[in-house]
């Protein structure tokens, strides 16, 4: 390789400048300028070029060539893969920890997609995109205004909800689950319309939502927002070489460890904030909460797979959970010792991105 064909590639992206999103941007424009020997960089559009909603078509379109895709957002585009992200709950069976979860996440959903999930091929492939992996969220906690720790104290309460997973979960619990979107949330903690939010612990920061709550519960419902995905303009990638082809998936592997590193240290870094709040209580959620989420959580996984049969046309649907279900189980044990961000890219890199034929894929 070499300078001749240097080429500066556009990054879109709905998050905030500062936020986990931009930063893990970079991490990705560093990681790609480097292993391309200069051949590619990166000019990233923050806010600017396209929101989180204007993405995939944007994408499709090729008013950008790589995008940070929301993928639970579009249930039509990506149903086989949203179908996956709603399994994120099931790490909750296997009492990971929230560095755990997280880690093991991306590296099962990434190597599912690429090597398992034809269907999911071919979504991207429909949309004119090429997949270039996903990231998730650390674990969810109940963030209120309102002390919530026994069965008797979620019942009725409104709780925001970011996706069809914490909907049925809510319900299950005889609570209210409310729809609405992330910027609406801090008013609607603030103005008393919400009892709780389903949210991270780095959103407490992220949204401000710290300045409206008075109580966090730690344990339910568990399962990560397991959507922040890279997605490339199929033209883009086939017009690039071999060896930047391969850059590009390094740079990718890159970015997916780097936001699953930034959300777990800013989990921890909030999880001691909230400790030493004096108007913040933290509560653990209650033994009978605990077992009642439990068993929805292993009753869901059918619902799961009826739905996604039912309404997608997902004949696999059962037989894809099973299999995503053990990739998971795996790749916990597989982040077990790993502590770093630079270890947990290596990981990925070794175990998943460095095995896609770049002759083959998204051509």
């Amino acid at each position: 390789m070499g300078n001749a064909e240097a080429r500066e590639l556009s990054f879109a992206s709905g998050a905030t400048p500062n936020s986990i999103g931009s930063k893990s941007i970079e991490v990705f424009a560093d990681a790609l300028e480097e292993r391309s020997d200069g051949d590619l960089s990166t000019k990233a559009y923050m806010q600017s070029l396209l929101s989180f909603m204007e993405t995939p078509p944007g994408l499709r379109d090729g008013m950008a060539d790589i995008g940070s895709v929301l993928t639970p957002y579009f249930q039509t585009e990506f149903p086989a893969t949203i179908m996956l992200t709603e399994m994120t709950m099931l790490l909750e069976l296997d009492d990971t920890t929230a560095r755990e979860a997280t880690f093991a996440f991306g590296g099962a959903i990434s190597e599912y997609v690429f090597n398992n999930c034809p269907e999911c091929l071919e979504e991207y492939n429909n949309e004119n995109q090429v997949f270039l992996g996903i990231s998730g969220s650390t674990p969810y906690t109940l963030i209120c205004n309102t002390p919530v720790v026994t069965m008797d104290d979620i019942e009725g309460k409104r709780i925001r909800i970011g996706g069809p997973q914490w909907a049925r979960w809510v319900e299950s619990m005889d609570a209210s689950p409310v729809s609405m979107a992330v910027n609406e949330v801090y008013e609607g903690l603030g103005q008393g319309v919400l009892d709780c939010t389903a949210h991270n612990l780095p959103d407490l920061t992220n949204f401000n939502f710290i300045e409206v709550t008075t109580d966090v519960t730690l344990g339910v419902p568990g399962g990560i927002f397991g959507g922040i995905a890279t997605h490339m303009n199929r033209d883009t990638w086939s017009s690039l070489s071999a060896e930047n082809r391969e850059a590009m998936l390094y740079a990718s592997a890159a970015i997916a460890a780097e936001l699953a590193r930034l959300y777990v240290k800013e989990h921890e870094e909030n999880r001691q904030l909230i400790e030493d709040k004096e108007d913040i209580t933290v509560h653990e959620a209650g033994d009978e909460l605990k077992a009642a989420t439990r068993e929805f959580i292993e009753g869901d996984i059918e619902t799961i797979a009826e739905r996604y049969r039912e309404n997608h046309d997902l004949e696999r649907s059962e037989e894809m959970i099973s299999e995503f279900r053990e990739s998971m189980t795996r790749w916990v044990a597989l982040v077990k010792d790993v502590e770093t961000g630079e270890e947990l890219r290596q990981l990925y890199w070794d175990e998943v991105f460095s095995k896609v034929d770049v002759n083959e894929y998204g051509l």
